[in-house]
Parts: structure tokens; C-alpha cells; sequence
């Protein structure tokens, strides 16, 4: 087994969408970055690429290319989990912690986990999804932005279950 870990964060921005995890959350701002700013999406593609030992997003997607600008982050996830499949991994599971003060994301996790199993290729059985308030401390408790944890367990190649 390999495992491996992720983080992104993002401050809100005026005139954006609220995507989290490929879905789009009902919100005043959505999150700034170059591509959707998805930063669920970001953390997770983070710790399968760190667990199959193949780098960051920021290698694969460079934030100053422009044919990641405005990408749906949700499909950059799929391009890199096929990189890791490529190599001969399988997910066995993804769990993510979400750290956002509003908007308040329990109504949207079911959707989150299936969107992020499905750019995974597996059930959704195997992805976690969990949103925490920072209990109004720091810049998050100031609902400044958002920052997401994730941590990815592959199966090396020609390993057993």
C-alpha cells in the first residue's frame, strides 16, 4: 500500500462559481485560482499523485499554462488518476476534510463524493468526504477562504488486497 497526502486552500473571490469537490455550491463568491479553483479536487489529485510517487498538481497542471486556465478542476483529477492507473495503481480510498465556515456543505457531500469517484474510476464507497468550521478563528473562521486536507491509500502493482 501506498499513501499519500494533500492540501490546497483558496481565498474567495467575487464574480466565480463555488466548485468543491465537481460540484457547484450556492454562494455569493466562489473560489480564486487559475483553473475552477476547485481546491477539494486540487488536494485529492495531490495525494494520488504523491502516493504513486508522480509529483504534484502544479508539475502536471502548471498555473501559467494557459490551457489550464478556467479548467474544471474535477476533469484535471481524472487526467491525473489515469497517470497513476497508468502506472499500475489502484485506489482503494480517498478520504478529504473540507475547512470552511459558510457555506455550511452537509447538504453537498454525497454529491462531492460521487463526482470525485467518478473522475477516480471507483464506487463511492471509496471516497470520504467531511466539512469542518475552523469555529471562527484565523482567516478561515473569518470565511476568507477555504482550505481541504486529503490523504489517498493506493494498492502498489502486483500487490494483494
Amino acid at each position: 500500500m501506498r499513501v499519500g497526502i494533500g492540501y490546497d486552500s483558496h481565498p474567495f473571490a467575487a464574480g466565480r462559481k463555488l466548485i468543491l469537490g465537481g460540484v457547484e455550491i450556492p454562494h455569493p463568491k466562489g473560489l480564486a485560482g487559475h483553473s475552477d479553483a476547485d481546491a477539494v479536487a486540487h488536494a485529492v489529485t495531490d495525494a494520488i499523485l504523491g502516493a504513486a510517487g508522480l509529483g504534484d498538481i502544479g508539475r502536471m497542471f502548471p498555473n501559467d499554462d494557459p490551457q489550464w486556465k478556467n479548467a474544471s478542476s474535477i476533469e484535471l483529477l481524472n487526467k491525473a488518476f489515469l497517470k497513476v492507473a497508468e502506472a499500475g495503481f489502484q485506489l482503494v480510498h480517498a478520504d478529504v476534510t473540507v475547512i470552511i465556515e459558510k457555506p455550511k456543505l452537509a447538504p453537498h457531500l454525497d454529491a462531492m463524493e460521487e463526482r470525485l469517484a467518478g473522475a477516480l474510476l471507483v464506487g463511492s464507497g471509496h471516497v470520504s468526504v467531511k466539512a469542518k468550521t475552523n469555529e471562527g478563528m484565523g482567516w478561515i473562521g473569518r470565511g476568507e477562504g477555504v482550505a481541504v486536507m486529503a490523504v489517498a491509500t493506493l494498492q502498489e502493482p502486483g500487490s494483494a488486497t
